[in-house]
């Protein structure tokens, strides 16, 4: 019932996900932005969260000879203000990330670059900080920045036209994966064989972290152990390893809880591993530059949950805890399913002061959080009521139903054992 097949119960929640997925945002307002260019020590306020509806739905279906499909999942966001703590015209101030952002990337070109790169930021009026509507940042917006960029610089920012930070998140899929079916291998089920005909990326320094492991991250094979998952985020660009915790029950459904080991974001230091991650700042952030244009961006748990406190201490207004900043995984272990999760990451910038520049100030170098977000969702209503009655209630019987006529069955052997000895 849970290969990829039309025929299974499991194919229609796998093509079009029935569950309600949100995606909440929370942006960090700078509160001190000129007394930062002073070098004073970032003030942040956490904003929101600002709610969007999560729409999941799979096109390109193609089933392969060697047990395997190809699919593009594709996500659509509507604002949901009634879930929200605010709108998308709210106003906010952040880094100018392209700004500050370029000022890192171009540190190292020669003077007379950043000195152009400089007189022109005058001229466009370009300050260190900006303050933009949550849907500018969002969903992008013009800039002439990037066209001087793309001028001065050639190649070093890529694109043209808005800039946003989920600018090409929404309608939009997440890549061509191609996994497996379970049609001859149930174990192999939803492992990815690749990804847009990649079996590893070249994002990163080593093979181990280039590697293409686990699932799509929608579901994973059946009959799992209390151990650990894998799965690969084309949005962190790398596959994460998530790790057993504890036991429990989702609406009266067995579940395992799966959470991220410290190790998911520890330096090359702490976890050598790792260091094909590398260039890499204190445990706790992953630099992400090499697959995000070499812009100097950074990704964390929440609020440097679990981060070395070097990085909580060097701005204020951060408060990381588990129960609001730790993403988990609550998975039916007979199924592979998840039954309900919230993936949370935070995205930052790392600002500094670069000599020739003089937007940047007298900057201190800090790891600056941005915004930090999180995909939620659990399987409920009539999707949860065919899945408790098909996957847990029915076994249940089943599986005392044998008991049963298993104790009928002694009296019986019992007595053909007396009328057999009374026989003979």
């Amino acid at each position: 019932n849970v290969r990829i097949n039309p025929s299974s119960i499991a194919f229609s929640m796998w093509k079009d996900i029935p569950v309600p997925f949100y995606l909440s945002v929370h942006f960090f307002e700078v509160m001190n932005p000129q007394e930062v260019l002073q070098g004073a020590k970032p003030v942040v306020n956490e904003r929101g969260p600002y709610v969007y509806r999560e729409f999941r739905y799979k096109t390109n279906i193609t089933f392969h000879d060697n047990d395997t499909v190809s699919f593009l999942e594709y996500r659509n966001l509507f604002f949901r203000p009634e879930l929200s703590a605010g709108t998308e015209d709210d106003y906010i101030v952040i880094p100018n990330i392209l700004l500050m952002g370029a000022a890192v990337m171009v540190e190292n070109l020669p003077n007379f670059v950043k000195l152009l790169l400089s007189g022109a930021l005058a001229g466009l009026k370009q300050e260190a900080f900006m303050n933009r509507t949550v849907g500018e940042i969002m969903w992008g917006y013009e800039d002439p920045l990037i066209d001087t960029l793309n001028m001065l610089v050639p190649g070093l920012i890529p694109f043209q036209g808005k800039f946003g930070l989920f600018v090409e998140f929404n309608n939009s899929d997440s890549g061509l994966f191609t996994v497996y079916t379970g049609m001859k291998d149930i174990s192999r089920i939803h492992m990815v064989d690749s990804w847009n005909g990649l079996r590893k990326v070249n994002y990163w320094k080593t093979d181990e972290c280039n590697m293409i492991n686990g699932t799509s991250g929608e579901m994973w094979p059946p009959f799992m152990s209390p151990t650990s998952l894998e799965f690969y985020s084309p949005d962190a660009c790398r596959s994460m390893k998530l790790v057993y915790e504890q036991s429990g029950e989702f609406e009266g459904v067995p579940t395992y809880r799966f959470v991220a080991p410290k190790t998911l974001f520890a330096n090359g230091t702490d976890y050598p591993p790792n260091e094909g991650f590398c260039p890499c700042l204190q445990s706790g952030v992953q630099n992400v530059s090499s697959c995000r244009l070499n812009a100097p961006l950074f990704l964390s748990h929440p609020h440097f949950y679990d981060a070395d406190p070097v990085l909580v201490n060097a701005v204020d207004g951060l408060h990381p805890n588990k129960e609001q900043h730790a993403l988990f995984l609550d998975v039916h272990p007979m199924t592979g399913i998840p039954m309900n999760c919230s993936i949370k990451l935070q995205l930052n910038l790392y600002i500094k002061q670069v000599s020739g520049i003089i937007q940047t100030g007298k900057t201190q170098p800090v790891v600056l959080p941005l915004l930090w977000f999180a995909e939620s969702g659990s399987i409920e209503g009539s999707v949860l009521k065919q899945f408790y009655t098909n996957l847990v209630l029915i076994p249940s019987v089943l599986d005392y139903l044998q008991y049963i006529f298993l104790g009928l069955s002694i009296p019986l052997i019992i007595t053909a054992a007396v009328l057999m000895a009374t026989s003979k």
